[in-house]
């Protein structure tokens, strides 16, 4: 699987962009500020919905412009092709388009293309709060089974509906209002509470049925980007007590329901949802201590680059190799590390990187190069 060719309308900094690509390296070179990096978020963009840059869609189209179009065409398996269109609508729903053909809802799309990215933004993956690696967890699970956008998208609405019931039960508790109204309240609560614990332990199941997958190729990745110096470990942290063997979605159900009627009443005076997925966190581990707080710098750039290599050999071994970039990830790293990783990723079908100098891209990856500035990217 590989991009062959990116047309942008209003998308970040460019009025309007095209660039043909191929299959091996592709490095994008240029000052920074000149829309390099735009360039591969609109490609990752198109894999995941999602930029890793921002979290929402608003500052992706362009000052003035009411809506950007990212076009993509992929080469899949047995020659294939297929053209994504997506337009983004601050505001109003996105729409997207397949082979020229209208799809009924965007995440419809979300399979036809899988990347992984690296990007110094990863280092919060090591050293940043639990929603960053909750974020990789589920960004990787959708890129595996595309459903599970959806069941993401439900758990979130499922949440919001949930802590909106739970401030308001709060306040009525504390302003003493009749009990007539707080009793409607908690039966209300009841309903969401059924559907936190189908759709939550639906999630918590995925999510540990990927740490299980993952779990072996880190400690392979880590040692192949440190050359074997520490042992990487990844263990899943929950916001309810999870005992050894219980996995299944109706095992986490039951524990899930447990867990929020014991915490009912912690929830009901500070207002908000305190059992669930979006609770939980991933501890990573070097040897026997955790990676956060202990690491030195290198150690946690080597964790980040695992936790991204795992991924991509992860979705290689479900068929079909996804598309590697590397967003400005060579100036962070120290020559060990930077040629450990080009060494690593230069057999992969497709990758796309960007540096602010040639000399920042590693004679491993030599290719096809893009000069880009002054709102143009032209082939060198």
């Amino acid at each position: 699987m590989f991009v062959t060719a990116l047309g942008l309308l209003d998308f970040r900094s460019y009025q309007q962009a095209e660039v043909q690509l191929e299959a091996g390296v592709t490095a994008f070179v240029g000052p920074n500020g000149q829309g390099k990096t735009n360039l591969v978020e609109a490609i990752h963009y198109t894999a995941t919905l999602g930029s890793h840059r921002v979290a929402n869609d608003a500052p992706l189209v362009r000052a003035g412009a009411p809506r950007a179009i990212v076009r993509t065409e992929i080469r899949s398996d047995h020659d294939r092709d297929l053209v994504v269109e997506l337009e983004i609508n601050p505001g109003r729903a996105n729409r997207a388009r397949v082979n020229r053909s209208p799809v009924p809802r965007p995440r419809e799309v979300l399979g036809l293309l899988r990347t992984v990215l690296f990007a110094p933004e990863d280092l919060a993956l090591v050293k940043g709060d639990p929603s960053e690696r909750r974020r990789f967890l589920d960004e990787l699970l959708t890129l595996r089974t595309p459903r599970f956008a959806g069941v993401r998208q439900d758990y979130d609405r499922i949440l919001k509906q949930r802590n909106s019931l739970l401030k308001s039960a709060a306040v009525a508790r504390r302003q003493n209002r009749s009990g007539g109204a707080v009793e409607g309240q908690l039966r209300t609560l009841e309903v969401w509470d059924s559907h936190l614990v189908k759709t939550g332990s639906e999630l918590l199941a995925a999510r540990l049925d990927l740490l299980e997958s993952l779990r072996p190729l880190i400690s392979g990745s880590y040692d192949a980007v440190a050359r074997g110096k520490g042992d990487a470990r990844l263990e899943y942290k929950s916001s309810v007590p999870l005992e050894p063997g219980v996995a299944s979605r109706d095992q986490l159900a039951e524990v899930l329901q447990t867990a929020v009627r014991d915490r009912r009443t912690d929830e009901l005076e500070r207002g908000v949802s305190l059992v669930g997925p979006h609770r939980d966190d991933v501890v990573l581990g070097l040897g026997d201590l955790p990676a956060k707080g202990y690491a030195s710098h290198g150690e946690s750039w080597s964790f980040a680059l695992a936790l991204r290599l795992a991924s991509y050999e992860l979705l290689r071994s479900d068929g079909g190799e996804p598309v590697l970039i590397l967003d400005d990830v060579f100036a962070e790293l120290d020559t060990s590390r930077r040629d450990r990783l080009a060494e690593l990723v230069a057999p992969a079908e497709q990758v796309l990187v960007t540096a602010a100098v040639g000399a920042d891209v590693p004679a491993e990856l030599s290719g096809a190069r893009f000069d880009v500035g002054d709102g143009a990217v032209r082939r060198a």
